[in-house]
């Protein structure tokens, strides 16, 4: 089972790669295609769509194929979406191909948090997130070495698809250990599995504030990505390099706060993590409303990020407690199915606001957010009877 936890660390530093490729590229890829600054938010929304439809699609899917063949066949999907940014004409094919971009990318979430929640420990979920971390890092970097070396942007997107043709393959070596896990499951449970479906999950008590709790954490995620360089840089007066590279410390410490809280999960049960996190993003969020010096917000950023860290992997593993084995599946693909739209929303709606008012709305937001994190969770059963 080692081995296979490799491949599956592997496959999410590859479920990360596409996630930061569009924002470090569009600045060449925009103007290239005609495209104006708003299209990026079309085509990352396109993309949010196919991934939630298939999170939904996900349990279905799965109990009929397994874990293992939906993986490699997600991947594939995913490599070959970005193979065709690299030949696509037009910003519209673009916007098709997002498509099977979003669809691979919601399937892999689905089935590998789930087959890690039953199957690995606490410490081990935090550091596949950490590992999408990495992934999700990883991308801009390259992009910023073809450009910097005089490449073209969709050598970088060939790269990033050629990393994960190459995932694909390993995945395709390794199907013998996902099948063998699946034949030692159904022998312990002596029966084949049923299949519970999203309506049935959705009946399930506490599964509706876990979906929003998602909601709200991926909103928080997603807002203080989009706007965090923003309100630094015309409410505080920050300069733009500052402030990006200030922005980057959330990220930073969400990465560094899964790695570390991996070795925390070993003796702290997740739903005190869960509560432990909440606590810390709320310190930080208040260090960014009170009236303090400007190097507060560093700090306050740090800490909003390395408090984010255990909170989404935390509430995944604790999935099958809380909703039970049989409807863990179909649990996780309507908690990631809500998590995207948190991610996809929260920041159009901050920026609506904002518009209409002023982004000084942007701590009450995120406020806003983290309480509903940390009262969400509370109502959650924290054991299936």
């Amino acid at each position: 089972m080692i081995l296979l936890l490799v491949i599956i660390y592997l496959t999410f530093i590859g479920l990360g790669l596409p996630d930061a490729l569009l924002g470090a590229s569009w600045p060449t890829m925009g103007p290239e295609l005609n495209a104006p600054l708003s299209a990026a938010g079309i085509l990352s929304m396109i993309t949010s769509g196919g991934t939630v439809i298939s999170s939904l699609m996900s349990a279905r899917m799965i109990h009929r194929f397994r874990t293992g063949p939906v993986t490699i066949v997600s991947v594939l999907l995913t490599a070959l979406a970005l193979l065709g940014y690299v030949f696509a004409p037009s910003y519209w094919w673009l916007c098709l191909l997002a498509i099977p971009l979003g669809i691979g990318a919601g399937s892999i979430d689905a089935a590998l948090n789930n087959y890690v929640a039953l199957h690995y420990s606490a410490l081990h979920m935090n550091w596949l997130h950490c590992f999408w971390g990495v992934g999700a890092t990883l991308s801009p970097l390259l992009i910023g070495a073809v450009l910097s070396g005089g490449g073209h942007w969709r050598q970088g997107y060939g790269l990033v698809a050629l990393m994960l043709g190459l995932i694909t393959l390993v995945l395709l070596l390794s199907l013998p250990l996902w099948k063998r896990g699946d034949k030692r499951e159904e022998e312990a449970r002596g029966k084949p599995k049923a299949l519970i479906t999203n309506r049935q999950a959705l009946t399930i008590p506490g599964m509706p504030y876990a979906l929003l709790a998602f909601l709200c954490y991926c909103g928080l995620e997603g807002t203080v990505g989009l706007w965090a360089a923003s309100y630094l840089v015309n409410i505080r007066g920050l300069d733009m390099a500052t402030a990006a590279s200030w922005a980057s410390l959330y990220f930073g410490g969400i990465t560094a706060g899964r790695f570390l809280s991996g070795f925390v999960a070993i003796k702290l049960p997740g739903t005190l993590l869960i509560r432990i996190s909440c606590c810390m993003c709320l310190a930080g969020v208040l260090l960014l409303l009170l009236p303090l010096p400007l190097m507060v917000s560093f700090a306050a950023l740090l800490l909003l990020g390395v408090g984010s860290a255990p909170f989404y992997p935390s509430m995944i593993h604790e999935t099958p407690k809380r909703f039970g084995k049989e409807a863990s599946q179909a649990a996780m693909g309507l908690q990631m199915a809500s998590a995207y739209m948190g991610s996809t929303f929260m920041p159009l709606i901050l920026g609506f606001l904002a518009g209409q008012f002023s982004l000084t709305l942007w701590p009450w937001f995120l406020l806003a957010l983290v309480l509903g994190m940390l009262l969400l969770s509370e109502r959650i059963p924290k054991r299936r009877k």
